[in-house]
């Protein structure tokens, strides 16, 4: 294991653009014109090259790109027992968009089972060396909790589980069982993504969950419950962090708001050693809730944005991390993009170069901020 700063001073979220080589693979073994694994095969070439490009920036740092997956977080809740999903047309409305997903509902209860996404891992962590340490990313547990209770899943929901307290404690239990299986696979930097804190957050939240007749204080109480259950065994040698977000579906967003309602949730109380945050306009509010922070944790400030090709004004960023740093010290912040490049398989709506020139501008600006 290589004593590689986690979260790295200059990081990023996870997902990368797939390369043309693996749409088209996947395209022909929808049509059967290729085997599983030949797929794989492809898959795991260019995992391989996407490794390589990100060592090349110079970043210490390594994802899979998520290139095994076709959504951001429902392909890991498919790998839980009790958990089923069709494709049914469906999705999520965006701003303008509609986000196509599978519909993920339960069949059972919620239980663990060996994980596929620790095979995955275990690809990945042959490319670790001293300079560079693997990262793997999962749904937060909230992410898996909300999913079952959105009005579309709440009576097959309802037929295995009577209250949202047991759904929680079978969640977090499963978690357990599949951090458990990361660590003995030599994971000790995994990522919960989680858009539950970003969408009950703005005016609109508070709208939605009234209509619904959910309170939302109680709905933040839930949130904070499950994933902190689901850390309660973590080792004290395994770097667990959270990105946070508001959607990030082709370019576009999910919901709007500022932090402060959330703050004194899971700024202060989520038991996670660093947090992720979108933080890269004005959807995103300002930096006063960082204050809010508990000390010990690490803040990783999204400021370079994923979706859109336009390269940000070094000199507008230094100067938004030295106001951050009015909230937080300095040495307790990082710098990374606010999202994955292709949260789905869809991907952003940018090129891979300038993908990479995104990434390079954050670790160029990091080593001129932090030396």
């Amino acid at each position: 294991m290589s004593e590689v700063r986690i979260p790295g001073r200059y990081d990023f979220v996870g997902s990368f653009l797939r390369p043309q080589a693996l749409k088209d693979a996947k395209e022909k073994l929808a049509g059967g014109a290729i085997t599983e694994s030949e797929y794989n095969k492809v898959v795991e070439e260019e995992i391989t090259k996407v490794v390589a490009k990100q060592k090349e920036l110079g970043f210490h740092i390594i994802t899979d790109g998520e290139f095994r997956r076709s959504f951001w977080h429902l392909d890991f809740m498919w790998g839980l027992e009790g958990v089923a999903h069709a494709n049914n047309g469906g999705g999520v409305q965006f701003d303008g968009e509609l986000a196509l997903l599978d519909d993920t509902y339960l069949v059972g209860k919620i239980k663990a089972k060996p994980h596929p996404f620790v095979e995955y891992y275990k690809f990945l962590k042959q490319f670790e060396d001293e300079q560079t340490v693997a990262k793997y990313t999962i749904p937060a547990p909230a992410q898996t909790f909300q999913q079952m209770i959105v009005p579309a899943n709440y009576e097959s929901t309802r037929k295995f589980y009577e209250t949202n307290e047991e759904l929680i404690e079978d969640i977090a239990a499963a978690y357990r069982d599949v951090i458990r299986q990361f660590y003995e696979a030599g994971c000790r930097n995994l990522q919960f993504d989680d858009c539950t804190w970003g969408a009950i957050v703005g005016d609109a939240a508070k709208q939605r969950y009234k209509s619904l007749g959910i309170d939302l204080e109680d709905v933040k109480k839930q949130l904070l419950e499950v994933n902190n259950l689901a850390l309660q065994d973590k080792p004290k040698d395994m770097v667990i962090t959270s990105h946070i977000c508001r959607g990030n579906y082709h370019s576009t967003f999910f919901c709007s708001g500022a932090y402060d309602s959330v703050a004194d949730y899971v700024f202060a109380k989520e038991n996670v050693d660093a947090l992720f945050l979108e933080y890269d306009d004005a959807r995103s509010g300002g930096f006063e809730p960082l204050a809010k922070v508990s000390e010990d944790k690490t803040v990783v400030l999204g400021l370079i944005t994923t979706k859109s090709p336009k390269l940000e004004d070094k000199e507008t960023i230094i100067k938004r991390i030295h106001a951050a740093a009015k909230y937080i010290p300095l040495e307790r912040l990082c710098l990374s993009p606010q999202c994955g490049f292709a949260s789905c398989e869809i991907g952003n709506k940018l090129t891979e170069e300038e993908q990479w020139a995104k990434l390079a501008l954050v670790k160029e600006i990091a080593e001129e901020v932090w030396g």
